[in-house]
């Protein structure tokens, strides 16, 4: 049943929430309660003065009961629908359902909506309670401090004939070990207490280049027109508030001088004539502009229009560089699914895979992933060469008509059973 067929269902609903009785409805737009009967139970079509005049004693706008629920509703429920893994012709009921009780379906969205930022949540707080450098520091020394005081105080305990020199001396240690350990743990409450919205966004070198490149949207026109220009590169990162360590004006200035590189060999507007040619698939355009693939897929990332991700990772699997793109879960601390193509690539210089990747998880969202690996440089004889393995995500264009790829966003929080790769328990199938 189309949406404009449900149009009588959502006037009978919403007067029964304004509560209107169907006689008094119909005395108010000036017709018979047995008309309205018929126009509630959709056997009547209704538009033009009645529609509005309908819509105005309801108070609601006419395209509310005309189109009902919007999309982000009807995609609410379609979410549920698949979470749940709810099949076959119910799931295209959700306009029907929508339409014909708009109270509940309000209802279900929500708690749909609320479902998955608590999975967001918990997604988040164990990638932190399992990586986080400062976390796991701070742990450290309350259990090494303790471990102290325990030593001392058990020497304490059992010497019975320890002189008072040294007796005083341990006393001294545990007075000191103590304050320590007091220290500490004030200090491990405030970092586990301190409001997100006063904390500093970046608490490490990457997250402060993350904050710089997202500030700049990815783009830096400056680069773009003077190639590589190593005092433009040098202002921009002098000029970065994001930037604050030196560790991060380091990496910094090592991705704008790739930016510049890329831009001089490959300007982001002749890669946008091309597509319109040959299209986006990366490997007809590599062959087209005769560039790697790896400056290719680098390229596209720094195409707003595509609403790609990017991520780089070196010979030693650290990802180095991320461009997020929504519905991808990149950890922020500690290593990624090893089943993801950047990593399928790594060491074939060469190889370009491309697969359709759906990430298990809250949306088990879909994407197109490509992936190659380059030589970064080969500085002498019989040296190994540098190499970076680049992954461009795309979002998933229509349905897959192949097999999927299933991956994770990180082993403690992948819900994917009898995984090959797995290096430890996940939480979400055998608890924390």
């Amino acid at each position: 049943m189309s949406r404009e067929a449900l149009t009588g269902s959502r006037i009978r609903e919403r007067r029964i929430m304004a509560g209107h009785k169907q006689a008094d409805l119909a005395a108010i737009v000036g017709i018979s309660a047995s008309y309205l009967n018929l126009i509630e139970h959709n056997r009547r079509r209704i538009g033009g003065k009645l529609l509005l005049n309908i819509a105005s004693a309801l108070g609601v706008e006419p395209t509310t009961l005309t189109e009902g629920a919007e999309a982000a509703l009807i995609a609410a429920l379609r979410e549920a629908a698949d979470d749940t893994g709810l099949s076959g012709p119910e799931v295209g009921r959700a306009d029907e359902f929508a339409g014909r009780f708009p109270g509940w379906a309000d209802v279900l969205a929500n708690a749909q909506r609320r479902i998955a930022t608590l999975e967001r949540t918990i997604e988040a707080l164990t990638d932190r309670l399992a990586h986080d450098p400062h976390l796991a520091a701070s742990m450290h020394e309350l259990l090494t401090t303790a471990a102290a005081i325990r030593s001392t105080a058990s020497i304490l305990a059992d010497t019975k004939t320890l002189e008072p020199e040294w007796r005083d001396r341990f006393h001294i240690n545990i007075d000191q070990d103590s304050r320590r350990l007091a220290d500490s743990a004030q200090s491990l409450v405030g970092y586990l207490e301190a409001d997100p919205e006063t904390t500093p966004a970046a608490s490490s070198p990457q997250e402060e280049v993350e904050a710089f490149l997202a500030a700049h949207r990815f783009q830096f026109t400056v680069l773009e027109q003077a190639g590589q220009d190593e005092t433009a590169i040098q202002d921009l990162v002098n000029s970065a508030p994001e930037l604050k360590s030196v560790a991060a004006r380091h990496i910094a200035r090592t991705v704008l001088q790739q930016v510049a590189v890329d831009a001089d060999a490959l300007p982001i507007e002749r890669i946008r004539d091309v597509i319109e040619t040959v299209g986006r698939d990366p490997m007809a355009l590599a062959q087209h502009v005769h560039q790697p693939v790896g400056r290719v897929l680098r390229r596209m990332a720094a195409m707003p229009e595509l609403g790609a991700g990017l991520l780089v990772c070196d010979r030693s699997g650290t990802v180095i560089f991320r461009k997020s793109i929504e519905g991808f879960m990149v950890p922020r601390f500690g290593a990624g699914c090893p089943l993801w193509p950047l990593f399928a690539v790594l060491g074939n210089p060469g190889l370009v895979v491309k697969e359709r990747v759906e990430q298990l998880g809250r949306g088990n969202a879909e994407f197109e992933c490509i992936a190659a690996c380059e030589v970064q440089s080969v500085h002498s004889y019989n040296a190994q060469p540098l190499v970076q393995s680049v992954m461009l995500i795309l979002p998933a264009q229509g349905l897959a008509t192949g097999p999927r790829l299933e991956v994770g966003a990180t082993c403690r929080v992948c819900p994917r059973g009898n995984c090959p790769a797995r290096r430890e328990p996940s939480i979400l199938n055998d608890g924390v």
